[in-house]
């Protein structure tokens, strides 16, 4: 699998996440909602990224890809967090 399907992939599973955790929300806690409102921020990055990157795949540095991927795996762990804490209310 090359990064930008590695990329697409993890796109896909973040906003899969996110579409199961939004349905939850109302029924979370505080702290829950601002760990989601820190979240959705830095999603709104990794989605901008990713179009950068999409754009100019051959000119964007491994350090960029790099570092969208990082931001993708945390968000992926974040969610998968308000997912169980969502479960555990």
């Amino acid at each position: 699998m090359n990064i930008e399907q590695e990329l697409l992939e993890l796109k896909k599973i973040v906003l899969t996440q996110r579409d199961e955790i939004e349905v939850q929300l109302h029924l979370a806690t505080m702290d829950i909602k601002e760990e989601w409102d820190n979240t959705e921020k830095k999603r709104e990055e990794f989605i901008e990224s990713l179009g950068v990157i999409s754009n100019e795949t051959k000119e964007a540095s491994s350090e960029m890809i790099h570092a969208v991927k990082v931001i993708g795996d945390e968000l992926k762990e974040a969610y998968k967090r308000i997912s169980i804490e969502l479960k555990n209310k």
